[in-house]
């Protein structure tokens, strides 16, 4: 099988039935979830296209200013949902800023190991692969970071008595915050690893899917899909790991003092 079978607009139409069928559940069931629901299928619509399209120009100049701006505007909103997605942020500048720099670090050097290791396109910041790549990657990482600050905030907020008593004892602030680190990277790290122990099995990754949907060879997709697993699982515990000791360090001090009041929500 070579190629692809192309859908129309109205194959898309044919498609959201389903979705229209759980907005219907919503109404009569009251679940007050059918504004959501459309909302959401709508702007991921009118994303995906104006996506599709930036991406067709991009591909066609075949330009690395380019390639690194549409880079950067997407590592720059997947700062902006790590941020969005914890019910306790950092004030001020580390708010938004922690999630960027680890997106960054993490995102960057796993896809440029990748790009320059592995795949070897020519010239190696190909958009075709740079760009769907570097997406992939952040968008794993997003989770896996987002997951575990929200745990080690909200934990180290409610359990502000038990870490300033350790601190009394004389812990220093790292052994006094163990607990709740271990929690946030536990948290961090359960969606990569339960989509690796489920994927081949309960589900086909879209990679995979995609690919052989378009004719290529089930076990060349496989191996596709098996080293992009391993980057999102790497990227996602170097953004973990990363993001939850930078946190504990901002939200403590050189005197092994807990900074509570660095922290946006954290005396509730």
């Amino acid at each position: 099988m070579t190629g692809y079978l192309a859908l129309t607009y109205w194959d898309l139409v044919a498609a959201s039935v389903f979705l229209l069928l759980n907005a219907a559940f919503s109404i009569v069931l009251d679940l007050g979830l059918t504004r959501t629901l459309i909302i959401s299928a709508l702007r991921m619509s009118v994303q995906l296209i104006l996506v599709g399209l930036v991406l067709k120009a991009i591909f066609f100049a075949g330009s690395l200013l380019w390639t690194l701006l549409a880079a950067a505007v997407m590592l720059a909103f997947a700062g902006r949902e790590i941020w969005a997605r914890q019910d306790r942020r950092l004030a001020g500048l580390w708010g938004p800023g922690l999630g960027v720099a680890v997106m960054l670090v993490a995102g960057t050097l796993v896809t440029i190991y990748a790009l320059a290791g592995l795949i070897r396109p020519d010239p190696v910041w190909m958009p075709q692969y740079a760009l769907p790549l570097f997406g992939m990657v952040l968008g794993n990482t997003m989770t896996g970071v987002s997951l575990g600050l929200d745990t080690l905030h909200t934990s180290l907020a409610r359990g502000r008595r038990d870490v300033e008593a350790q601190l009394l004892l004389g812990r220093t602030r790292w052994e006094a915050t163990r607990p709740f680190s271990r929690q946030a990277l536990r948290s961090g790290f359960t969606p990569i690893i339960n989509a690796m122990a489920a994927t081949g099995i309960v589900s086909l990754p879209g990679m995979m899917t995609g690919q052989i949907l378009s004719g290529v060879d089930p076990r060349e997709a496989v191996k596709y899909q098996l080293m992009i697993m391993f980057l999102l699982g790497g990227a996602t515990g170097l953004g973990v790991l990363a993001a939850t000791f930078a946190s504990v360090w901002r939200l403590t001090d050189n005197r092994d003092r807990l900074r509570l009041d660095r922290l946006n929500g954290g005396s509730r």
